[in-house]
């Protein structure tokens, strides 16, 4: 499973979450409202992550070849 897959499924999951929070405040449930949107938060802080992982990820490898090329140049 690629990063961007990761990423749709917790902003999914986020958005799920966010979803039954609003239900549970439409039935005056407030505390599983609360816990339930603490959840989606964090999901969607996950899909964050995962996103930021990838671009460092990306970043770091494109260093790694430019390095390479040099090394190469010197030579």
């Amino acid at each position: 499973m690629n990063a961007t897959m990761t990423e749709r499924i917790w902003i999914m999951l986020a958005a799920v979450m966010v979803a039954i929070a609003g239900a549970f405040l439409w039935r005056n449930n407030v505390s599983a409202a609360f816990v339930t949107a603490t959840l989606g938060a964090v999901a969607w802080f996950l899909s964050y992550r995962v996103q930021m992982h990838a671009k460092l990820a990306a970043t770091e490898e494109e260093s790694n070849e430019q390095e390479t090329h040099e090394e190469a140049d010197k030579k």
